[in-house]
C-alpha cells in the first residue's frame, strides 16, 4: 500500500486482484438494489399498487441517479490512469473536482424533482390515488439526492484507488438502516403512525445520508486515500474537460436508457395495467442479480485495464478480459436457467399476489434469453472504458436501447405486453454482440491480439 492509500494493479496475479477488486464492487451494486428492493418487499405487504408506486419513481430517480455516473466514472478513470502513471498529485485533483462537481449537480437536480415532479408523474398514466402516492415518494426522496450524488462520487475515488471494499461497507450500514427503519415507517408501531409509501421514502433518505457523512468522515481520517484532498476547489478547465469528457458519454447512455424504460413502462401500463408496471419495475430489480454483478466485474476491469493501459502492460489488459468472460458467461448460464424455470417463485418472494406473480413470471422467462448477451456487453464495456474509450460502448448501447421503442410499438398488437419484453431482449442480444466484436476489430492489429 503506497502512502497515498492506493492499490498499484500493474504487477502481481491478475486474477486474483480482479476478484478483489470486483467483489466488493459487486456486492455494493446487491446493497443499492437492496434499497429498493427492501421498499418492494415491505410494500408488496400492501398491495401491488403501492409496488407500482415506487416502481414507477423509482424509473425517475434511475435517471437522476444515473447523471452522478459523470463523476463518478470521471473519477474512477481518471484517477486509475494517473495512479498507473505515478502521479498521484495529478489522481488528488481529479478526486477533488469530481467532489466540487458532483455537490453542484447534485443540489441542482434536487431542485430539478421538485419543480417538474407533476409532469413527471403525468406521463405514467396513473390514476389520482396512485398519482398522489407517487408524488409523496418522489418529494420525499428528491431530499436525498445531494447525498446520492456525493457516495456515487466518493465510491468511484475508492475505486480508482483500488479501495474498492470501503464503499461496499459504507453501503452495507446504510442498507442495514433501511431494513430497520422500512417496516417502522411504512407500519408504524402497533398500527400508529403508519406511513405507507411516504415511509418507505423517508427510510431511504435517512439511510442514504447516513452514508453520504460516512464517506466524509472516512476521507478526513489521518491516512486518507490520497492525502485528505480537499472536497471544493475553483474548477481548472483540464481537469473538469477530462472528466466530462469520459464521464458525460457513460452519463448520458443511462440516462437514455432510464428514459426508454420510463417511455416503456407507458407502454407496458397501457398493454398490461398497473401489473404491466410492476412486472418491469420489481422483474428488472430482479434481473439486477446478473446486472450488478457483471457490473462489479465491469468497473474492476475498468480500474485494472486504465493502470496497465497507462504502463502500456496490453497483455495483462487482455488476461483480466478473459478472466471475465469466464465468470459471467458461467454465472449468465446459471441466471437464464433460473428465470425461464423458476420465474414465478421468485416473484413470490416481492409479491403476494398470484395474478401478479404469474404476470412477473413472463417477464422473467423472457428476460432469460438475453442475459449471456447482457454480460457480454456490460463486461466489454468496462474494457473501453479503462482505454478511455467511453464513448464507443455509450453509442452501441444508444443506438439499439433506442429500438426497442419502436419495436415495442410492433410487437405489442400481437403479443400484448410480453411483446415489450421481447423488445428489451432483442436490443440486448444486438449489442451482445456488436460490442465485443467491435472492440477487437479496433484494437486487434494495434496491440496484435489474438484469441
Amino acid at each position: 500500500m503506497s502512502p497515498y492509500g492506493v492499490r498499484d494493479l500493474t504487477e502481481g496475479n491478475i486474477f486474483k486482484q480482479l476478484i478483489s477488486q470486483a467483489l466488493p464492487i459487486m456486492a455494493t451494486g446487491f446493497v443499492l438494489m437492496g434499497y429498493t428492493l427492501m421498499d418492494m418487499v415491505w410494500l408488496g405487504r400492501l398491495g401491488s399498487r403501492e409496488m407500482a408506486a415506487v416502481g414507477g419513481m423509482g424509473i425517475v430517480l434511475w435517471f437522476v441517479d444515473s447523471v452522478a455516473l459523470l463523476t463518478k466514472v470521471g473519477a474512477e478513470i481518471n484517477i486509475a490512469q494517473s495512479i498507473g502513471l505515478k502521479d498521484f498529485e495529478r489522481a488528488k485533483s481529479f478526486a477533488s473536482h469530481t467532489i466540487t462537481l458532483a455537490s453542484i449537480i447534485g443540489g441542482l437536480t434536487a431542485v430539478a424533482l421538485v419543480v417538474f415532479a407533476n409532469p413527471i408523474i403525468s406521463l405514467f398514466r396513473f390514476d389520482a390515488e396512485l398519482a398522489d402516492m407517487s408524488r409523496d415518494y418522489l418529494l420525499i426522496c428528491c431530499l436525498a439526492e445531494p447525498a446520492v450524488f456525493l457516495f456515487f462520487t466518493f465510491s468511484g475515488i475508492y475505486n480508482g484507488v483500488g479501495r474498492t471494499s470501503i464503499p461496499f461497507y459504507f453501503l452495507a450500514i446504510g442498507l442495514a438502516c433501511n431494513m430497520l427503519l422500512c417496516p417502522l415507517f411504512i407500519f408504524g408501531i402497533k398500527g400508529h403512525l403508519a406511513l405507507g409509501v411516504k415511509g418507505a421514502g423517508i427510510a431511504t433518505v435517512t439511510s442514504q445520508w447516513i452514508v453520504a457523512l460516512l464517506f466524509i468522515w472516512k476521507t478526513k481520517q489521518k491516512n486518507a486515500i490520497l492525502d485528505r484532498f480537499p472536497f471544493f476547489v475553483k474548477l481548472q478547465r483540464n481537469y473538469t474537460h477530462s472528466i466530462v469528457r469520459l464521464g458525460f458519454p457513460v452519463a448520458a447512455m443511462n440516462c437514455l436508457f432510464s428514459t426508454i424504460n420510463y417511455y416503456m413502462a407507458g407502454i407496458a401500463s397501457i398493454w398490461g395495467g398497473h401489473l404491466g408496471v410492476m412486472s418491469q419495475t420489481t422483474g428488472s430489480q430482479i434481473e439486477g442479480v446478473t446486472w450488478y454483478t457483471a457490473s462489479g466485474f465491469s468497473t474492476a476491469l475498468s480500474t485494472i485495464t486504465a493502470q496497465n493501459y497507462a504502463r502500456n502492460k496490453i497483455k495483462r489488459v487482455i488476461q483480466a478480459y478473459k478472466y471475465t468472460l469466464i465468470v459471467l458467461l458461467s454465472l449468465g448460464l446459471v441466471t437464464s436457467c433460473a428465470f425461464l424455470f423458476a420465474g414465478k417463485e421468485l416473484f413470490s418472494l416481492f409479491v403476494i399476489e398470484k395474478q401478479a406473480q404469474l404476470a412477473g413470471a413472463e417477464y422473467l422467462f423472457v428476460m432469460g434469453f438475453c442475459q449471456l448477451f447482457m454480460m457480454l456487453e456490460i463486461s466489454t464495456a468496462g474494457l473501453w472504458n479503462g482505454f478511455g474509450r467511453t464513448a464507443s460502448p455509450a453509442a452501441v448501447s444508444i443506438a439499439f436501447n433506442l429500438l426497442r421503442i419502436p419495436l415495442a410499438l410492433l410487437l405489442t398488437p400481437r403479443f400484448g405486453v410480453n411483446g415489450v419484453w421481447m423488445a428489451i431482449a432483442i436490443s440486448s442480444g444486438i449489442k451482445g454482440i456488436i460490442s465485443p466484436v467491435w472492440w477487437y476489430i479496433v484494437y486487434r492489429k494495434k496491440y496484435r491480439i489474438n484469441y
